[in-house]
């Protein structure tokens, strides 16, 4: 089924048990963040603060909507007990699936619009995320939307957003994303504001198409149609050229200035840690805030694993390398990005290892704009979405001297890889490695070690017959 927006999703999530509502009045500043960040560190439910201090009744934040793997099922429509694997499977085969979006006249997003002087983002709950923070941050799970002057095509992507005066926000899109390439191809050169719909509190499929690294030119909208099996019902912007999820909750219209900049950050940042001291931010200056009636602001508390972004982060990111691993001829057959390694981190199986498919693997993860650090190559023998079996052929099959590669390079590095130095990430200047757990090509069949489990030591026979009594030795059901 298609949520028609974030509110049926809401109430979803609240019938499976995966959503409390937190009545009893809360700070904006850093409580909020405080009560998010433990309950993510517990895997625990979404969360929604229904009263804010400072804020009129009905004004509400809902803390990680997907940081969970039960919800990311629970949005594509899958049981909430579906395996990480079955979900990976669902998000793949729908992935490619396209659905063009409904124009409509009126919309939910627009029942409330300031414009002009009534402009001021401090009417909305913006939360003082983590100590440290170098402000109020309206943008963390979020939609921003962009387009190219000279295409038409229109970018959904995600990116921070903090408060800087009511009326301005500065943001920090990293150099190698697509809102950054684009505003230095398309408007710098002609000294133009750039057009931005920064859109909070859609239905989270939508949220997460923005965080799929969907090459240039592709529109974001459409796939997530597909995604969800129904069209996006988008709205025109009231003061700029963009079109915006109609049954969003907010949408902050504004332009990135080509002529200025100012201060951002620092911000408790997906990998884990604080992104660093207060850097040169863009600056964008708003033109109009339109809101639901009793605004829900979406919000991810960012930090240690898990949350909405390393959750969602684990699914967009794999597959879009499962299929570039495909197209450069690896002998892929899963991809899986742990939560845990924040997409630093990514396990790869193939069909058939050694030195030479590790290269390949290698070679892709270096390629422009993939920048992942560390790599591990499995065999076709284990399931490279059970952690517990990646670390055992990590330790047991990857050559201390001969299965660890590492490319150097220099300017296309993660500026928020926490091991790099500040040099590293001020030059972005960093390294990949390959772990290469596989057995080497020109072993014999007759060198491989045997592995010896339950599934690869015992003849079927004793299988069967172990599997068929097992709850009679009193050890419960069949697992």
């Amino acid at each position: 089924m298609a949520f028609s927006d974030l509110r049926e999703f809401i109430t979803m999530l609240e019938k499976s048990g995966d959503l409390v509502r937190i009545k009893k009045e809360v700070d904006w500043d850093m409580e909020v963040g405080a009560i998010s960040r433990r309950v993510f560190e517990q895997a625990g439910p979404a969360l929604l603060f229904e009263k804010i201090k400072d804020y009129p009744p009905g004004y509400a934040i809902l803390n990680g909507p997907v940081a969970t793997w039960r919800r990311v099922a629970l949005a594509l429509g899958l049981p909430p007990n579906s395996s990480v694997r079955q979900i990976y499977a669902a998000y793949e085969e729908r992935r490619d699936k396209k659905i063009k979006p409904v124009v409509v006249k009126a919309a939910p997003c627009q029942e409330n619009v300031m414009t002009g002087s009534e402009v001021d983002i401090y009417r909305l709950p913006a939360p003082m995320v983590h100590d440290g923070d170098g402000g109020r941050y309206v943008g963390t799970w979020d939609i921003v939307i962009t387009k190219d002057p000279e295409t038409g095509w229109i970018n959904w992507g995600m990116y921070r957003f903090m408060t800087h005066t009511q009326n301005l926000l500065t943001g920090w899109p990293q150099a190698t994303s697509q809102l950054a390439m684009m505003m230095k191809s398309r408007y710098l050169p002609l000294n133009r504001p750039m057009p931005i719909a920064i859109v909070a509190g859609c239905e989270s499929l939508c949220h997460m198409v923005a965080t799929d690294p969907f090459k240039p030119g592709e529109n974001e909208v459409e796939y997530a149609g597909g995604l969800r099996g129904a069209p996006v019902d988008l709205v025109q912007c009231k003061t700029q050229d963009l079109m915006v999820p109609a049954h969003a909750e907010i949408v902050m219209e504004g332009e990135v200035l080509p002529d200025k900049i100012a201060h951002e950050g620092p911000f408790g940042e997906y990998p884990g840690y604080r992104s660093g001291t207060m850097s040169e931010g863009v600056l964008v200056q708003l033109t109009a805030i339109t809101h639901r009636t009793n605004p829900i602001l979406t919000l991810s508390t960012l930090g240690v694993p898990p949350d909405d972004s390393s959750i969602a982060a684990s699914l967009t990111a794999a597959i879009a390398m499962k299929r570039g691993l495909q197209r450069r001829g690896v002998p892929v057959r899963e991809v899986y990005v742990p939560p845990e390694g924040v997409t630093h981190l990514i396990v790869v199986s193939v069909e058939r290892g050694g030195s030479r498919v590790a290269r390949q693997v290698l070679d892709f993860f270096t390629a422009r704009r993939v920048m992942v650090s560390k790599v591990i190559v499995v065999d076709k023998d284990l399931d490279p979405f059970d952690m517990n079996q990646v670390i055992h052929a990590f330790a047991t099959k990857c050559h201390p001297a001969k299965g660890i590669t590492v490319e150097h390079y220099e300017g296309r590095a993660n500026a928020l890889t926490p091991c790099f130095s500040a040099d590293e990430r001020r030059r972005l200047k960093g390294a990949s490695v390959v772990f290469d757990a596989t057995w080497p090509e020109d072993w014999e069949e007759e060198s491989i070690p045997v592995k010896s489990s339950f599934e690869t030591t015992y003849r079927d026979a004793v299988k069967e017959k172990v599997l068929a009594n097992w709850e009679s030795y009193g050890l419960g059901g069949k697992s």
